[in-house]
Order: C-alpha cells, then structure tokens, then sequence
C-alpha cells in the first residue's frame, strides 16, 4: 500500500482469514525511519531555515505528533513554544473547536504575540493552524490555500466542504464526493486517470497529495494519506511568499463561511429517518432547515440531505458514520449567521424530539 486504507482493501481485510501465532506481549523497539523519511519529506521540498523569525505556538496537548511536528519546525528555522502538553488524552475535534480551545487561542496569540499556533488531532493526521490573532481556521479553508500553494488544477473533496473551493476560481475541476478520506480517495484515483495536479483534503483539514509537485524548484512527491503537516505548512509558506500575515490569506477569499456541530446520543436510525422525512416534505423542510424566509433551489444527496436555499445559504444534514450522532453543516455569507444557522437547526430537531 502506498496510503490510506480504500473501500477495496477495507473489502478484502473483511475477506481475509489470518491465523495469529503465539506472541510474548512485548513491543518491539520504536523504529524511526518512517518517521524521518516523513520529516525529510518537508525539509526537502521547504527551502531551508524557511520559517526563520517566525514565532510559532504548538497546542501539544496529548498528539502523538507533537514531538516530531516541533522537530520539523525548528529545524525549518521557526522559534517555538510549547503550549497545553498532557499525557491525558485530550479529543480535539478539528471541525468543531470547542469554545475553550476558541478562548485559548486567543489567550495565547494575545500573551506570546505569536504569527500562528499549530497543532493536529490526537492521531496525527488532522491539522489545527490559528493566524497571528489565535483565530483557528476551518480545515477545508487551510485546505484549499495548500492546494492553490501547491498549484493543483483537480480538487477532489467531499460535499460537506466551503463553496470557495469553486468560486475562488483557483482550479479547473473540482469534484465532490461522500465524507470519508476513503471516497475522496477513490475520487482522486479517478481523476488522475484523465488529470495531474490532482489533490484531495477534507473539512477537517486532512490533505493527501495524488500528484507530484514542483514548486519553486522542490518537487514533492504524491502521498495519498490524510497529512496535517503539509498543509499547516503551506499555510505558512503562503503567507511568507506574499509578505503578509496568515489572516491575510483570507482576504481576497470568497466571503463564504461554514460552521458545523452534532447532536450526540442521537440514534442512527433517527438520523436517516428524518433526513427521508424532510427530502419527501417540503412543509418538514421549510419548518426545520430553512432560513427564515429562504426557498430552496438545489437538493443534494451525495451524503444525507444539503439544501441550498435563494439566499445562498446551505443547510447539511448527516448521520455521523462513526457514532450516534446527527451531524449539521451550515454555510452563509458571515460566520456568524453560518454559527447561528447551525445553532438554530440543531435547536429546531431537538425540541421537536423532546416533544414527541
């Protein structure tokens, strides 16, 4: 294999019958090539000592990356301070930032005066970069200025992600598919088969490479694996390139905004019942998703039920594939109404269930 897991193997692992010898329970040594070839990886296609002068917090709380993603950065020239490290394991959402991280990134950012705060997911493979405020960014946002960075001409990302993708107008091709890097990748395998500079990320940031790249000389090789390091990378690298700050990079951005939460404890069955409910009434429809007076005028089931209303307001429902959960996904022109439409969906569906 050459990166993540896809559908096919998920297939053929269900199929496969493995027989288990005897084992002592002892692990074996820690082997670091992986982990130096990974490290190289960047250092290459980064000129050196890059981030030289930039002044760098790195949230470490309990990532199993935060001892190699601080090696990387100093040896890229970056002064960094350690913040929140833990052996308890802390659950870091990266597409829903819970509102002490929000205030201690602002804490931070206002205290060190740093030019961005970097951290990942607990396993690693999800980035969470902050501009020089403490203002975390969306994943798919981080995603989509890796993939101008790296000059991709094909995106491949999953339905739930910003509309900017589009209308930045960066990219000649941009396809959706289901959530799940699986589907993305199995997107990306399609493309390359007509396209290059083919990328894939996903809302949470999660980046994989499909192609090879150059880019001021460095070539960077195609790593189709969810990466948080690349595209907190490149998120620095932009912002150094064009002599600005990282919350400049948003600025000439389309102004559109997405925000996301759940309803926990929230039974599968209940999810995809509802969302049927809604896709067959538009009365149910009107009365739970729409804002305020909107009308809708597209309705998209690649993954539950997305509904863009006359507005340009988006209304995303989902089952979570992992948990009992009911997942919302909202886009508007600030992020406050994209936060507020969330909020009032979510609030909508659960009286209702505590009603019936």
């Amino acid at each position: 294999p050459d990166g993540e897991i896809t559908k096919s193997d998920e297939l053929a692992i269900c199929d496969a019958v493995v027989e288990i010898g005897q084992t002592s329970g002892e692990l074996p040594a820690v082997n670091p090539v992986a982990l130096e070839q990974y490290l190289q990886r960047y250092l290459n296609f980064f000129p050196a000592q890059y981030f030289k002068d930039l002044r760098l917090g790195l949230y470490e709380h309990s990532s199993v990356a935060r001892d190699g993603l601080r090696t990387l950065l100093e040896a890229l020239g970056a002064k960094v301070t350690s913040l929140g490290r833990t052996e308890e394991f802390v659950p870091i959402d990266t597409e829903a930032v819970t509102a002490l991280d929000i205030q201690k990134g602002k804490d931070w950012a206002t205290q060190h005066a740093f030019d961005a705060i970097l951290s990942t997911d607990g396993d690693g493979d999800r980035p969470l970069i902050s501009d020089e405020t403490g203002a975390w960014l969306r994943g798919d946002i981080v995603g989509l200025i890796c993939a101008r960075y790296l000059g991709a001409k094909t995106v491949v990302v999953p339905v739930s992600c910003n509309t900017a993708i589009e209308l930045c107008g960066a990219f000649a091709n941009v396809a959706r598919t289901r959530i799940g890097s699986p589907y993305v990748i199995a997107g990306m395998q399609q493309a390359l088969g007509v396209d290059d500079g083919v990328v894939g990320f996903e809302a949470n940031g999660g980046f994989l490479v499909g192609s090879r790249f150059t880019h001021q000389g460095k070539p960077l090789a195609p790593l189709p694996t969810r990466d948080a390091v690349l595209p907190a990378l490149a998120v620095l690298a932009a912002a150094r390139e064009a002599n600005g700050k990282v919350s400049d990079l948003m600025k000439d951005l389309p102004k559109r905004y997405t925000a996301s939460d759940r309803l926990q404890e929230f039974p599968v069955a209940a999810s995809r019942q509802l969302i049927q409910e809604l896709g067959n009434n538009a009365e149910a429809l009107h009365h739970y998703l729409a804002p305020d007076q909107g009308l809708p005028t597209d309705c998209d089931t690649t993954d539950g039920l997305r509904i863009t209303f006359d507005n340009g307001e988006i209304v995303h429902l989902r089952p979570s594939g992992n948990a009992p959960e009911l997942r919302c996904y909202c886009e508007a022109a600030t992020e406050q109404r994209a936060m507020q439409l969330v909020q009032t969906v979510l609030a909508r569906i659960e009286n209702q269930g505590n009603t019936d």
